[in-house]
């Protein structure tokens, strides 16, 4: 019995798997339904993963700025403790940004993800520019 290593990694802890799976582009059935092409699961699930976490960033960046707009008031309400307000108000912020950022980076991930499954149907878009 041949023991396989498992290496932990901060960031794409996934990647050994993703390489050794073996991706159909196109599937070919001729059962019940008649002949047909179907759309490869593998590609709607990454979408729907990316989609969500997409939702996940949206909603980070919506609470952060929440966050960050309540600091902003609790400064002016409460001048004794008003710079504590502001710092916590411009980290709030600075959550709420790169909250949005990653909610933009899952936007276009989720983008690739359903092109490559177009891609893997046969459909092809011509860009012209």
């Amino acid at each position: 019995m041949a023991e396989e290593k498992h290496h932990h990694h901060l960031f794409h802890h996934h990647k050994d798997d993703e390489e050794q799976k073996t991706v159909e582009a196109v599937t070919y059935s001729e059962t019940a339904g008649g002949a047909g092409y179907g759309r490869n699961e593998d590609y709607e699930k990454e979408e729907k993963h990316h989609k969500h976490k997409e939702h996940l960033g949206e909603m980070g960046a919506a609470a952060a700025g929440a966050f960050a707009l309540y600091e902003k008031h609790e400064a002016k309400k409460d001048p004794e403790h008003k710079h504590k307000h502001k710092i916590e108000e411009e980290i709030a912020a600075a959550a709420a940004v790169g909250s949005g950022g990653y909610a933009f980076h899952e936007h276009h991930e989720k983008k690739e993800a359903k092109e490559e499954a177009e891609k893997a149907e046969g459909k092809h878009h011509h860009h012209l520019f």
